[in-house]
């Protein structure tokens, strides 16, 4: 009686298993692979489609996702992308592009907004988080304007953009060291201020982490802080106030 009560067991269990596998192939060929859960209704709810993180995953995982983003929905963008695995999306994905400094691959983007960001660095260091800020508010449909190098160390820099930027929708001011960038904007224009803290910066920067309270603890009102060296995250702030 056990002995047939655990065959039972047994066969149930193995069917369940077997049930449970193939829900999770047919899940996987429905919307990706096994092993991500692809969100292909973000865009739908939020405004914006899923990005592609690389950081951390293999290439291959990187060039399936892309693929299946780009077949699903027309357009596909990937941060934090090494230059070997962005030449290889570039030439897998038809009408796509690897943009080098700023770590982002894109194919396709957003309908057009009749929105404006400008996009600042303090320092030449400070590039590659611009650059990916920029490359993803241009995905994201927007119409970007640079203005790269004008910290505050030199304030004259700044204060000779001021014209072109009151005439911006948002800035995102990306900025390590002292990051005090985005309070001086701030007091500028009237325009809201994204700001971007990086991990630029000699020790006592704590990577980051000085410019961020920086930004935070600032007086100037109307300014938004992402988190360190988050470009991406800036320009989807951006998109979402805009679009």
């Amino acid at each position: 009686m056990n002995s047939n009560s655990n065959s039972n067991s047994n066969s149930n269990s193995n069917s369940n298993s077997n049930s449970n596998s193939n829900s999770e192939h047919a899940m996987a060929d429905a919307d990706g692979p096994i092993w991500a859960r692809v969100d292909l209704d973000r865009e739908q709810r939020t405004g914006l489609p899923e990005a592609i993180f690389a950081q951390g995953k293999s290439d291959q995982q990187v060039l399936e996702l892309a693929a299946l983003l780009t077949a699903k929905q027309g357009r596909a963008l990937a941060t934090r992308v090494g230059a070997t695995l962005g030449k290889k999306l570039e030439t897998t994905i038809k009408d796509s592009a690897y943009y080098e400094a700023a770590r982002t691959w894109a194919s396709g983007h957003l309908p057009t907004a009749e929105a404006r960001v400008a996009v600042l660095s303090a320092g030449t260091s400070d590039l590659p988080v611009a650059e990916e800020a920029r490359v993803c508010a241009e995905f994201f449909g927007l119409t970007t304007t640079t203005h790269y190098d004008v910290g505050v160390a030199g304030l004259d820099r700044l204060l000779n953009q001021v014209d072109s930027l009151s005439s911006s929708d948002a800035v995102i001011a990306v900025a390590g060291m002292d990051g005090a960038l985005p309070t001086v904007v701030a007091g500028l224009v009237s325009a809201p201020v994204i700001a971007v803290p990086t991990s630029v910066g000699y020790g006592a920067s704590f990577e980051g982490l000085a410019p961020l309270l920086t930004m935070l603890s600032g007086c100037a009102p109307g300014v938004g802080v992402v988190n360190i060296d988050n470009g991406f995250g800036a320009a989807a702030l951006a998109a979402k106030m805009l679009r």
